[in-house]
């Protein structure tokens, strides 16, 4: 997959490389907002496959349910250790306070997942700093790795 030049959203590197450094050298603690034991969902799915490629997956969800073992938080102020990456299954119009969240926290970058798409969102997480994948999933990402 290393000749795929697709383009991030800002236009300012493929964003391949974006995606590709979120899922190798970001870290290891990814916080899935709206993960719940609800294995119907999306987000259970893919914390699965995040868990299998070695990541320490965080649910965060108004329930704060535990969900495989790993204690859920209702807000990701709530963790009381440090997020690599926050990883956002909500809609759309609630998705740009999770990445304010994400920054306020400290995280290393965002990842909107697919059909989550807040383009002003997107501009002030990569301001802030951090790297910001829109509209992806990591589930269809990790295998274009090897």
């Amino acid at each position: 997959m290393s000749g795929q030049q697709w383009t991030r959203v800002d236009g300012s590197e493929p964003e391949w490389e974006t995606i590709r450094r979120t899922l190798t050298e970001a870290g290891d603690t990814w916080a899935v907002v709206g993960l719940s034991n609800n294995t119907a969902r999306a987000a259970y799915g893919v914390a699965q496959v995040l868990r299998r490629f070695g990541k320490r997956v965080v649910p965060v969800h108004p329930k704060a349910e535990t969900v495989a073992g790993e204690t859920g938080y209702a807000r990701l102020a709530d963790i009381p250790f440090p997020v690599d990456v926050v990883d956002v299954f909500v809609n759309s119009s609630l998705a740009g306070p999770v990445a304010d969240q994400a920054v306020a926290v400290g995280a290393k970058a965002v990842w909107f997942q697919l059909g989550v798409v807040d383009r002003e969102a997107y501009a002030r997480t990569r301001a802030a700093g951090l790297d910001m994948v829109m509209d992806r999933c990591p589930a269809i990402e990790i295998p274009r790795l090897r």
